[in-house]
């Protein structure tokens, strides 16, 4: 590990519990920034609305952290709408979000048309599969970005146990992510989970990054992020355990196949060929092949939309 995060693991990595509660909302007091947390959503309805209710009523009821919660819905066909707004959301359908540009499948394409319809300084993200959820997995992400003016992006990092063993989740990341971060942008190995779906950021930040429209989007926003800002505007936080919905093991290989393409673009931006990730499952006859494309498009910083710089200056 280089020398440079070595330091920067004893200086950017923090655990929830070193910025109390009180403390983090007396900042957003002091500095008068305003946070969104946005929940990209699909087919949710069995989490979505603990997990709004639990924001709602520790950090927008019982205290004055959260401006405003947001359900980015991506075109679910359960009540995951209907859930959310009970529980005390408002729900954006992606769709209705910049209709001159059709949308596309993608977790990276909802986020970023989620900052179109947030006002808030500080932006955070949280998945809506997440189980037993904690008010720490946003106070702890959203704490430094209201104490400590030189972070730009804050991540969770956690336990991600699988099948009841701890420390085994994270398939994708041990078996695709980490290796690539390691060997290509060895500044970021300090991260314990980089793809996560926990993370903040400020604004200024965010509305100046290219967003992959799928599964690639946490890689690629660690890698520009890092050349836009610099390592140490980087930081992570410890919130503790993360318990959610697994995916299958073609599911996983398809979330690889497109963080591979992200990070092979921030390689080389030449690599224009799109690819696609061949998968097999068994039927009647034998093994059928299943060809899937992979995400490679990618939305330009927002600062860029012109629909984005009227609503700046209204």
């Amino acid at each position: 590990m280089l020398e440079e995060v070595e330091r920067w693991l004893s200086t950017r990595s923090w655990s929830v519990s070193d910025r109390p509660l009180h403390r983090i909302v007396a900042a957003k007091h002091a500095t008068g920034q305003s946070v969104s947390v946005v929940l990209p959503a699909l087919n949710e309805e069995a989490t979505v609305g603990d997990i709004v209710a639990v924001i709602r009523h520790d950090l927008v009821e019982r205290v004055p952290l959260v401006d405003e919660i947001v359900v980015v819905d991506s075109g679910s066909t359960d009540r995951t709408s209907e859930v959310a707004a009970a529980a005390g959301a408002r729900v954006v359908h992606r769709d209705e979000i910049l209709p001159r540009i059709p949308a596309v499948p993608g977790k990276g394409e909802v986020l970023w048309r989620s900052l179109l319809v947030t006002r808030g300084d500080i932006v955070c993200f949280v998945d809506a599969d997440l189980r037993e959820f904690s008010a720490d997995f946003v106070s702890g992400i959203v704490g430094p970005l209201l104490t400590d003016p030189d972070v730009d992006l804050v991540k969770a990092m956690y336990d991600r146990p699988l099948g009841g063993a701890a420390g085994q989740g994270g398939r994708v990341t041990e078996l695709m992510a980490r290796p690539l971060l390691n060997m290509h942008w060895p500044q970021l190995a300090g991260f314990v989970q980089p793809l996560g779906g926990e993370y903040a950021a400020r604004r200024s930040l965010l509305e100046q990054l290219p967003f992959p429209v799928g599964y690639g989007v946490e890689l690629g926003m660690l890698v520009d992020s890092l050349h836009l800002v610099g390592l140490d505007a980087l930081a992570q936080v410890d919130v503790g355990v993360r318990k959610h919905r697994h995916q299958d093991g073609q599911a996983l290989g398809r979330m690889a196949a497109a963080i591979y393409r992200t990070a092979q673009l921030r390689l080389a931006r030449g690599h224009l060929i799109r690819p696609s990730l061949t998968q097999f499952e068994r039927m009647e006859d034998g093994f059928e092949p299943r060809t899937y494309s992979v995400d490679t498009e990618e939305r330009p910083p927002m600062v860029e939309i012109a629909e984005y710089a009227a609503r700046k200056v209204a």
